[in-house]
Formats: C-alpha cells, sequence, structure tokens
C-alpha cells in the first residue's frame, strides 16, 4: 500500500512534514502555527483528523513553534527525545508527551516510525524514517554531517525530504558573521548543496523514486541553483522544491503509481477544523 507525502512548510520560518497512509498519517515537526498547518494542509485535501502522532526533531522554534496548539487542540501524541523536551517550554499535558530513544521504533496506526540520533546543534536531536508496507519515507533536515546511520537509513528509502540548506560560495560571501557561518558549516549546522547531493549521488537506493530539497537558507541558497544542480544527477528520481512560503503538492509514493495526487484528494480528505533559534 503507498504513502502519500507533502511538504506542509519547509525552512528557518517553520518545517512540518506530512507523511501517511489511507488511514493514519503523521507530522514530523510542527514549526508553523496550529491555523496555517490546517489552512495548507486542507489546500492538498489533507485532513488533520487522520493524523495520529507529531514527532519532533529538536526544540528549535522553527520546528516547535505550533506544537503546544496543534497537539492540545487534537489532543494528539508528541514523541520526542528527553533531551528535547528538558530544552523546550511545552503547554502539553504529560499524558501526551512519549520519550523516543535512539533506534526506537513507534507504531502509529500501519505506520513504524524510526528514530535515530542525529548531528546538530541542540539537545539531543533526531531523524526519522516511517515505514509502511514496505515502503520507507525518510526526513533528513538540520544535519551537521553525514554520518553512517544517515547513510544507511537514506539508502533504504523509496523518498526522502533531504535538507539542502546552503550553497558554499553564498553562505561565505554574504552576510552572516564569520562565527555563525562556521556554526551552519561546522559539523552540528547544516547539509550543503554538495554534501547533500553527495548522499543523494552515492547512496540512493534504485527504489528512490522522489527527492524533496528541504529547509533551503533565505539568505545563503538560491532555489533555481540547487534545483539544477539535482536534476543533472536525477537519473529516474523526481527532484521536488520544498518551500518556506507554500505546502507541496501531495506525492504517492509506494502502490504503483508513484506522483502527484491531484487535489482534492478524495481518498485522504475529511472536514478540517477551520523565531528562528538562530538565523540559517
Amino acid at each position: 500500500m503507498p504513502l502519500f507525502i507533502s511538504s506542509v512548510a519547509s525552512g528557518s520560518n517553520g518545517n512540518c512534514y506530512y507523511i501517511g497512509n489511507e488511514q493514519d498519517a503523521v507530522l514530523v515537526d510542527a514549526g508553523i502555527s496550529c491555523r496555517e498547518t490546517e489552512r495548507r494542509m486542507a489546500r492538498q485535501g489533507l485532513s488533520m483528523q487522520r493524523v495520529k502522532a507529531i514527532f519532533v526533531s529538536h526544540e528549535h522554534s522553527d520546528h516547535i513553534r505550533g506544537l503546544s496548539v496543534l497537539a492540545n487542540k487534537y489532543q494528539l501524541p508528541v514523541f520526542l527525545s528527553a533531551g528535547t523536551r528538558s530544552a523546550c517550554r511545552l503547554a502539553i499535558p504529560e499524558r501526551l508527551l512519549f520519550p523516543i530513544t535512539d533506534q526506537q521504533t513507534v507504531t502509529i496506526g500501519g505506520l513504524q516510525v524510526a528514530a535515530f540520533r542525529k548531528y546538530h546543534d541542540a539537545a539531543d536531536p533526531y531523524s526519522f524514517v516511517i515505514d509502511h508496507s514496505g515502503t520507507s519515507v525518510g526526513v533528513f533536515t538540520d544535519i551537521g554531517r553525514v554520518c553512517e546511520q544517515v547513510i544507511a537509513r537514506f539508502a533504504q528509502c523509496d523518498a526522502a525530504f533531504l535538507e539542502t540548506n546552503y550553497d558554499e560560495e553564498l553562505l561565505m560571501g554574504g552576510r552572516y558573521p564569520y562565527f555563525l557561518k562556521q556554526r551552519i558549516r561546522g559539523g552540528y549546522g547544516h547539509l550543503s548543496n554538495t554534501e547533500a547531493l553527495d548522499l543523494f549521488v552515492n547512496y540512493r537506493s534504485a527504489r528512490l523514486t522522489h527527492v524533496f530539497l528541504s529547509h533551503l537558507s533565505r539568505d545563503n541558497n538560491d532555489p533555481e541553483l540547487v534545483t539544477t544542480l539535482f536534476n543533472r544527477h536525477c537519473e529516474e528520481t523526481t527532484v521536488v522544491l520544498a518551500g518556506r512560503y507554500a505546502e507541496t503538492p501531495v506525492y504517492q509514493i509506494g502502490g504503483g503509481a508513484d506522483g502527484v495526487i491531484p487535489f482534492p484528494a478524495t481518498t485522504l480528505a475529511e472536514p478540517v477544523a477551520g523565531d528562528a533559534a538562530y538565523m540559517k
């Protein structure tokens, strides 16, 4: 059976990724407001009624800005590491908060969500791979470096949200102070275009049908530049730009019919209720 995926928001102003089957879905991060999350999902025929849990990658505000309101409104369980929980103030009752640990897999309906630690300048950050009936989608953003764990998980994916945060020349020639440039590129910040491309070219599975270029810096990257770069090497993989100001279309991954799901997605739609931590 297929997975249906969309980048609801991607960038330093907010991050949120939707992954689900025809019955159950999860959000990875909730970095835009509850109202804007609902609005963007509704435009693509996606319903919060299908979302069964939220998984939090880390405590930076562009990943948790809408978390408390969203979790409370829909009474959603929130899965996050102990370090992440300690590092942020959440107005969420204890009964909705669940710890995750490295290499743990959580079952949400028909979805299996595998959590693993990553390198990032946060308290206890995690990435996730969501699997359903052998179809896997990874969320690989806010990654300071490509470690063996990232390589192994990425190589399993049928689709991936992959960070392409900055172009090296644009970053080093840009307006950011030197210490911040070093923080971004120093192994605990973000992936550059070339680092992400190396992962994509050398370790992608033959099954990888879609790569979503994610978490682009507004100041240190250029959408046309990075899209052109990946399209030169994409072969059979569709390259999708995940934007900061609007959601992507819904894509069906697996199930024999990969591609965009036209709006309204009648199999998915139901009635819907109507500060970055540092510069990136």
